[in-house]
């Protein structure tokens, strides 16, 4: 008899790098994270999250705010998550999208190209498709696009 996979198995979202940021490192949110992570365990991320991840890490620890140990965990635990994630690549289409977005969301540059590598990854129909941040702005930015969004 076959195994069954849960249904859970098999919902993607669209993870921001703050969201991912909570599983990467121990901070008050990361309970939160971990739970979004159960139910969403197929994460569709954008091509410079692995950068932005990165440079988060670097600021912590130039802030003395990750020990030696956690520095290691942190980078083995982002190598993990890697492996398994989906990037959207950059295209024409996500610079398009990510002016557009300029011109609508209060939005930085990098918030803007997330939003448009998710509106990317579900072949622009957001509607029931859910993304996944730490940041206010993206969010908000998100919701009018018509996504769902899960708060951390």
């Amino acid at each position: 008899m076959k195994a069954r996979r849960s249904r859970s198995a098999l919902v993607p979202a669209f993870w921001d790098t703050s969201a991912l940021l909570l599983l990467i490192c121990r901070q008050p949110k990361s309970q939160r994270a971990r739970a979004a992570q159960r139910s969403y365990p197929a994460m569709n991320v954008w091509w410079g999250t692995r950068v932005e991840c990165h440079s988060a890490l670097q600021r912590l620890i130039r802030e003395g705010d990750l020990s030696g140990k956690e520095e290691r965990q942190a980078f083995l635990s982002l190598g993990k998550l890697a492996a398994q994630w989906v990037e959207i690549q950059p295209s024409e289409e996500v610079r398009q999208f990510a002016e557009r977005f300029l011109s609508l969301h209060p939005l930085r540059a990098t918030d803007a190209l997330q939003l448009s590598a998710a509106l990317i990854w579900c072949n622009r129909h957001p509607r029931g498709k859910t993304f996944i941040s730490g940041d206010e702005k993206l969010l908000e930015a998100a919701k009018k696009e018509d996504f769902n969004i899960v708060t951390m």
